[in-house]
């Protein structure tokens, strides 16, 4: 096969040789590379230790690693919270209002030491609230609510270490704790420990006469954690395709879906139970992408360190040594913050930025404040030969052999982004300076493909005068709207906004590759960023596909960390879990028939080219571009795509680089998929998930949702609104809209598993009497135990 891509029309594939017939199986190693010894040998060992040394035709598709019938799956959740009320009621209003920080900035205006505008504004956040919905808000409520077991765990919770009282309670307890006028004890907490708090308070309730359901809610409570300042939650099983009907992705968002009406039901017995409504306070958590419209306008207000005390999770909930975790957060937001400073010297770099006409980011950075689904895959037969110390199959092997199917999938990830999850946001004229816009790619791209996409993003937001010019925002907004306003410039909309303003996808350096195989290889980049003020080393590596090894999880797999949000648990959800399936069992396909590292080079300008389609579908781009004809080693796993794609053509912009048009890029991987995937998809029944991608390249789930947003605001094209208007409006459709969705979808599924046989229970599922809310919970916490005895049975 041919080095690099036909960039002409390609006749159909079943003109063309199959995978197998090509010579050395299309992955030859090319003259200017060499294959270290001792990865080559590793990667060989693994697939003799996992038994796809052999011809193809001979292995048992079903006893693949990660098909059906090794997988299990689980999820993570990590929701957006609010509470509901007037500015009297609500924490966050009043802890702001009563802060040292509110007070001393107010007093340096009064004496004209400084500007009253910080002052001014943060009222203005106060007072000017006429939804009073308080977006990742805390709850107050009397200690007198709690009952004997919520006092208990509330008692274990402030120590300093949860499972050794000797060590002392927390040193931040203090925070957690008010007296009001009439002396009563009051706690402050967040929702993601409220959810936690009611767990334990209904154990407390039904362990009088109902043992086994008080066992199950205590159960369940260490799978209740936190985020940076989100409550996220985790499977309450493993989900695995044996002894179920349906596939595994169906199996995910039923459990999925149990979860968040668990979550649903708990809040509203939280607000009976510990009176919360009779204070003036309606706690809700929901699926939201991105951060809210007013928490931005607060963090543009206030000082960072102030930010972090209002919204940083205390870590109550799930964590041993709560306040080491609580300290670990405010260095990832540290952290964070000061590596989009950074960033300005790369886009300077990059000639992204060509002047010192900038506008400097804040120095407290919100992509933390972003909430995706995290969707883990794990191998029974991987965990098993590391369960058991097997010689044959070590970390090392492990390590060799996730890194080469890292790097196989990720260049499928546009078939995931914008099609099945999205996070749509409108961004307006004034947003467009890139130091702003641009998130984190300066750190995730390489120089060349971040001009690329910059210059792109610029023609589809029309900021060009005349071709080959642009006009980007000055800086001062009131010059900035006069600009938008006289020359019609209205921004543009994006389908996932998260993964532009998160930090998916770290790009390695030079040095360090982070997929190359070679074990620490991770922590060497670590060391090189943090040298470089990007990121720090005692962080986690972000990446969009990651490893789980054996060694830290307890099971080998992989994380899928790209999905933001889903319109409907049954219909995306399930399907996309169903493809990534698929690709994961496609990528030990395509290495059982000699795909190497080498044919997908380590380094930083071969990482940026197969990672730029994801960031090219993030924003809603035409094209990414591929480099042909050159001295650079070349990938050659990405040639072999391209050849599936109709319309790549050499670029009349940029020399020695190819065109790749993100809907043609997208249409040839799914041609890929179906010849090379054929025999998995009959194996695994997974016809439907390809006729349901089929559909999805021309209605996506980011079309969906721009429509339902587009008609809550009376509009058809969403540049007919405001930033504001537009993503206010999507805030509220989370809010609401999908919330009840997502919550009547797991009652659905509830119900039919208890079918006619209870009448009385099919009533009550939908009875909307909060006082039945402790029976209701009850018949969700009976399901969600036979699903726990379920997938023991299944498992063994």
């Amino acid at each position: 096969m041919s080095s690099v891509p036909t960039f002409v029309d390609t006749p159909p594939l079943s003109q063309t040789s199959s995978w197998a017939s090509k010579p050395l199986l299309a992955f030859a190693p090319a003259p200017s590379t060499v294959q270290t010894a001792d990865r080559a040998l590793r990667l060989h060992e693994a697939l003799i230790a996992l038994g796809l040394d052999r011809p193809w035709h001979s292995i048992d598709l079903h006893a693949l690693p990660f098909a059906p019938g090794d997988i299990t799956v689980g999820s993570e959740s990590e929701l957006q919270t609010a509470v509901i009320g007037s500015a009297d009621k609500v924490d966050l209003p009043r802890r702001i209002l009563d802060s040292d920080y509110f007070a001393n900035i107010a007093e340096r205006a009064q004496r004209a030491e400084s500007s009253p505008r910080p002052a001014t504004r943060l009222q203005r956040f106060v007072e000017e609230n006429p939804e009073q919905v308080w977006e990742n808000a805390w709850v107050r409520l009397p200690w007198a609510s709690l009952n004997p077991r919520a006092c208990q765990l509330w008692s274990q919770d402030m120590l300093r270490d949860r499972e050794d009282p000797s060590k002392g309670p927390r040193s931040d307890r203090a925070r957690f704790h008010s007296l009001d006028e009439h002396g009563a004890l009051w706690l402050r907490v967040p929702i993601s420990y409220l959810l936690k708090l009611a767990l334990a308070q209904l154990a407390g309730d039904y362990a009088p006469r109902s043992a086994h359901r008080a066992e199950t809610a205590e159960r369940l409570m260490a799978h209740f954690l936190n985020d940076n300042s989100s409550p996220e939650t985790f499977s309450f099983h493993v989900s695995e395709p044996v002894g179920r009907d349906g596939s595994v992705g169906e199996a995910v968002a039923v459990e999925t879906g149990k979860r968040f009406l668990l979550t649903q039901w708990l809040l509203a017995y939280a607000e009976q139970a510990f009176a919360l409504a009779a204070h003036g306070q309606r706690p809700l958590a929901y699926y939201s992408p991105h951060a809210p419209v007013r928490l931005h306008d607060l963090n543009d207000s206030v000082s960072d360190s102030f930010f972090r005390e209002l919204f940083l999770s205390p870590c109550l909930s799930g964590w041993r040594h709560g306040e080491e975790k609580h300290r670990y957060m405010a260095l990832c937001h540290t952290v964070l913050s000061r590596s989009q400073l950074n960033g300005l010297q790369v886009l300077r770099e990059a000639g992204v930025i060509v002047n010192n006409l900038v506008v400097i980011p804040r120095t407290s950075n919100l992509s933390l404040a972003n909430n995706g689904t995290h969707i883990s895959l794990g191998s029974r037969r991987l965990s098993a030969l590391l369960d058991a110390g097997s010689p044959v199959f070590r970390p090392a092997h492990e390590k060799v052999f996730g890194d080469l199917v890292i790097k196989v999938v990720e260049h499928f990830l546009p078939l995931f982004v914008g099609l099945y999850s999205a996070a749509p946001f409108r961004l307006d004229y004034a947003d467009f300076h890139p130091e702003r816009v641009l998130g984190f790619l300066p750190h995730e791209l390489h120089g060349a493909h971040l001009r690329m996409l910059w210059r792109n993003w610029k023609a589809k937001a029309r900021l060009n005068l005349i071709p080959g010019t642009s006009l980007t925002p000055m800086g001062p907004q009131w010059l900035d709207r006069t600009i938008a306003t006289v020359l019609r410039k209205r921004g543009d909309r994006v389908p996932d906004y998260r993964l532009i303003d998160y930090l998916v996808a770290l790009a390695s350096t030079d040095r360090s590759p982070a997929l190359d195989g070679t074990p620490g290889n991770q922590q060497s980049l670590l060391n090189d960023l943090d040298d470089l003020g990007v990121f720090d080393r005692g962080m986690s590596l972000y990446l969009p596909f990651k490893q789980r090894e054996h060694a830290k999880m307890g099971f080998s797999g992989f994380e899928a960390r790209w999905f933001s949000l889903f319109p409907s648990l049954d219909r995306d959800l399930a399907k996309a879990v169903d493809l990534q399936v698929l690709l994961t069992a496609l990528a030990v396909k395509l290495i059982s028939q000699g795909l190497t590292h080498e044919d997908i080079p380590d380094t930083r300008f071969c990482e940026s080219e197969r990672r730029q389609f994801l960031f090219v579908a993030a924003a809603g781009l035409r094209c990414g571009y591929v480099q042909r004809n050159t001295d650079r080693p070349q990938n050659r796993f990405l040639d072999r795509l391209l050849e599936d794609t109709r319309r790549t053509r050499p670029s009349r912009l940029y020399r020695h680089y190819a065109k790749v048009y993100l809907d043609d890029y997208r249409t040839g991987l799914l041609r890929f998929i179906e010849h090379e995937a054929a025999d998995l998809i009959a194996a695994f029944d997974m016809q439907g998930v390809i006729d349901d991608l089929h559909q999805r390249l021309t209605h996506s789930a980011d079309s969906a949702l721009d429509r339902e947003i587009c008609a809550g605001l009376g509009i058809h094209n969403p540049l007919r609104a405001t930033g504001r208007e537009y993503n206010a409006q999507a805030e509220r459709l989370y809010r609401e809209t999908f919330r009840e969705r997502h919550r009547d979808e797991a009652i659905r599924h509830l119900a039919d598993e208890i079918g006619d046989a209870d009448p009385d229970a099919q009533t009550l599922l939908r009875n909307p009497d909060p006082a039945s809310l402790p029976e209701r919970i009850g018949l969700l916490l009976d399901s969600l135990a036979r699903d726990a005895i379920r997938n023991r049975s299944t498992s063994a």
